[in-house]
């Protein structure tokens, strides 16, 4: 649970753009997306493959 303390005469905006920061980097978004569906391991190891092939494309653009 996030809690962010509002400081006296501050503006919600601020202090909604402060716990919007913290919730992205604890990851509480991408882990109920993950938990939101069931994939399944062959998937999972063909998108790495996939993601690193990709990369190992612009490193090898970037030598030449």
């Amino acid at each position: 649970m996030l809690i962010i303390p509002i400081k006296e005469g501050e503006n919600i905006d601020r202090a909604l753009k402060r716990f919007k920061r913290k919730f992205d980097k604890t990851g509480t978004k991408k882990s109920l997306q993950t938990r939101k569906e069931f994939t399944k391991s062959s998937v999972k190891r063909r998108a790495t493959v996939q993601k690193a092939q990709y990369i190992q494309k612009l490193r090898d653009q970037e030598e030449i």
